[in-house]
C-alpha cells in the first residue's frame, strides 16, 4: 500500500511547491517624482516703485502696471503675482479685499495658517497665510506701513492643483515669498 501512496504523495507535494512559489501581483502605488531644488541665493531688487525686496536669483521677474510685479519660475512653471497699491485713507478696505482673496480658497483649502509679520524698525506689518490641499494658491501675504503703502502677493502654478505632487515646489516658493515679505522696505 506505501509503494501506490508514496508516488501520488510526490506528485501532490511537487505540485504544491511549484505552483506556491509564484509571487503574487501586486499593483504599485501612484507616486509622484522626487523633485530637489538648488538653494536659493537671494538679490537686492529695487526701481522706481516706491519698496524694494529681495528675490531669489534663479527667477524672472517682469513689471506690470502700477508697480505690480510678476516673478516666475519656468522650471516650477510657477509665478507669484505682486499688486501694489497706495493707501489713501482706504487701509480698512485693502485689508478687507487681501483677507477676501486668501479666504475665497477655503471651498478647495484643507486649512489656511496665518502667520502674522511685524518689523516696527522698517514700518511693514503684514499676515502670511499658507493653503494646505488642492486650492489654486498655497501661499499669500500682504504687507503694509497702514499709511501710504499695501503690497499683496500670491502664488499660483499653472498645473491642477494637487497638493502632493506640487509641494515640493509649493514648499520652496512659499519660503521665498516669505523672504520677500521679509526684506520688504519702504523707499
Amino acid at each position: 500500500m506505501f509503494k501506490k501512496i508514496i508516488p501520488f504523495l510526490v506528485i501532490t507535494l511537487m505540485s504544491v511547491l511549484v505552483f506556491s512559489c509564484k509571487d503574487d501581483v501586486i499593483p504599485k502605488p501612484s507616486s509622484y517624482l522626487r523633485l530637489d531644488y538648488p538653494e536659493a541665493k537671494y538679490v537686492n531688487f529695487e526701481n522706481e516703485c516706491p519698496f524694494a525686496f529681495e528675490m531669489n536669483s534663479d527667477a524672472v521677474i517682469k513689471k506690470e502696471p502700477n508697480c505690480g510685479f510678476t516673478i516666475t519660475y519656468p522650471k516650477m512653471k510657477a509665478t507669484i503675482y505682486l499688486t501694489y497699491k497706495p493707501v489713501t485713507k482706504n487701509i480698512n478696505e485693502l485689508l478687507r479685499d487681501a483677507q477676501k482673496l486668501t479666504y475665497e480658497h477655503v471651498i478647495k483649502a484643507d486649512d489656511i495658517l496665518e502667520q502674522p509679520y511685524l518689523n516696527s524698525d522698517k514700518k511693514v506689518f503684514g499676515m502670511f497665510y499658507q493653503v494646505e490641499g488642492n486650492a489654486a494658491t498655497n501661499s499669500q501675504f500682504y504687507a503694509t506701513d497702514s499709511t501710504s503703502h499695501f503690497v499683496t502677493g500670491s502664488v499660483y502654478f499653472y498645473a491642477k492643483p494637487n497638493y502632493d505632487s506640487i509641494m515640493p515646489a509649493a514648499s520652496y516658493i512659499k519660503n521665498d515669498m516669505q523672504r520677500l515679505m521679509e526684506t520688504l522696505k519702504w523707499k
